[in-house]
């Protein structure tokens, strides 16, 4: 047995399939290793994926074979004593499907093995006991979610040092599917919240025909009620995208609205953001430019809130309980386009019966189209960027309100002259909340993940051909 061996960790052919070197120290009385230390192994490279429960498998007789079964929970495996001949083949869906790794383990060997990766082990040795990790608790209703491949399957073709037919083997392994009769495992889920509004039916087509991603309208899914959370088996997700917001800036200013503002965007988003905690989830959680009070030309990511009215300080608040999620993207938007109501249908609606509407010209800001935020939370999420917050708006040089509504009067083949400039001032009437004069972000952040936001004329443009009968 190596002494003073140093901890590290190795990849393999499967993606996340991690195999371990462990230190164990040895003398005249036997040995002792540290079979799991949480700093050190995060360090090593092993993901921190919340073990809940310890198992032991004792195995008396040299050949015997377990497996191969792919789990729905990851798993850290090292031995106690003995030695094991380990195959694991990757049963996930995707384009590693089938791919096969084999190794043998000692007391001084760990394997981490990921959600949906088959394991079998055979024992080379009499009396060796196996140890293992594992982040969900196991019952009746998970095993529904098992794959399991033939440890005689021959496209996989395991090279067993003790012979199938001369090892011990449950009735039960005999009977399991070859490689092309095998069910792959989908990955851990994505839950989309407030699937039902403006972004929510971006992010419906943005990841259509993706078979992880579910989506959960209020009705589905209230996120100011704690039943909606119990209901949930949280170990089946990897990501919660919270979509869900109350966004009637000028309702939030009375006192009903000021109530459901707090709630559904501050309150709530803190129970999310247990969830995510407590399930080591990867938040996505949507922001808003009116956390800010406008004073700044440009705002960036590290920029202090300042919200001006009640809307923006419930969001501010919601960002601060999503900020506590170790891992999670804050994606802070602004001036939003999507199907529903929204400014961009308005004036085109006004421009369609000729009215001559008064706009303001002194907010500036982008249009943000939901399908471009949409494409970058998408874009996050699969190119696994760093984690913290992004400014995510349409790109091109910043304009009012008033100047766009005259583009969209020009786009239609109305004259854009009949939309009329005012000050804030003039247009604000009692009970109208207070604005940010700039809503301009800073958009280097999200560029420097790949991720470039078309300009915002040319969505503006191709949004309202989209409109025309």
């Amino acid at each position: 047995m190596e002494q003073e061996r140093q901890l590290r960790s190795r990849t393999t052919p499967i993606p996340g399939l991690l195999l371990f070197e462990l230190p164990v120290h040895g003398d005249d009385r036997g040995w002792f290793k540290e079979n799991w230390h949480r700093a050190k192994m995060a360090a090593a490279g092993l993901p921190d994926f919340g073990p809940v429960q310890n198992n032991i498998s004792f195995n008396a007789i040299r050949g015997t074979v377990r497996g191969i079964h792919a789990e729905p929970w990851d798993k850290f495996v090292s031995l106690a004593s003995g030695r094991i001949f380990g195959a694991w083949v990757d049963l996930r869906r995707g384009p590693t499907f089938g791919t096969s790794f084999t190794a043998e383990l000692t007391p001084g060997e760990a394997v981490f093995v990921p959600r949906g990766v088959g394991n079998a082990f055979q024992t080379l040795e009499d009396d060796t006991a196996y140890t293992y990790l594992v982040n969900d608790h196991w019952t009746a209703e998970s095993q529904k979610d098992y794959t399991f491949l033939n440890l005689a399957d021959e496209d996989v073709a395991v090279p067993w040092p003790i012979p199938l037919e001369q090892a011990i083997v449950s009735a039960q392994d005999k009977k399991h599917p070859r490689l092309g009769d095998v069910v792959p495992m989908i990955g851990r889920r994505t839950l989309v919240l407030g699937a039902d509004g403006q972004l929510g039916t971006a992010l419906r087509k943005a990841f259509e025909g993706d078979p992880t991603v579910e989506f959960a309208g209020r009705a589905d899914f209230d996120i100011t009620a704690g039943d909606s959370y119990k209901a949930v088996n949280w170990h089946a997700y990897s990501t919660i995208i919270n979509a869900a917001a109350f966004t009637a800036v000028d309702a939030a200013e009375t006192q009903e609205g000021r109530a459901a503002a707090w709630s559904i965007n501050a309150v709530a988003v803190s129970r999310v953001a247990r969830a995510a905690v407590e399930h080591s989830l990867t938040l996505v959680h949507i922001s808003s430019d009116y956390v800010f009070d406008g004073t700044a030309e440009v705002h960036l990511e590290d920029e202090v809130p300042a919200p001006l009215g009640v809307y923006g300080q419930s969001k501010a608040a919601g960002d601060l309980a999503a900020a506590t999620v170790p891992k999670h993207y804050i994606i802070r938007t602004s001036w939003v386009v999507g199907e529903g109501p929204n400014f961009v249908r308005t004036m085109a609606s006004l421009a369609g019966k000729g009215v001559s509407p008064s706009v303001v010209d002194d907010q500036w800001g982008r249009l943000s189209f939901a399908s471009d935020i949409a494409s970058g939370i998408r874009h996050l999420l699969l190119s696994k960027a760093p984690y913290g917050t992004y400014n995510l708006s349409n790109s091109g040089k910043p304009q009012s309100w008033h100047r766009i509504a005259r583009e969209v009067y020009r786009l239609l083949g109305a004259d854009p002259h009949l939309v009329r400039a005012v000050n804030t001032s003039d247009y604000a009437k009692p009970g109208t909340a207070p604005r940010p004069r700039s809503s301009v972000l800073d958009l280097s952040g999200i560029r420097a993940t790949g991720f470039d936001p078309p300009e915002a004329n040319q969505r503006l443009a191709e949004y309202l051909k989209g409109l025309e009968p």
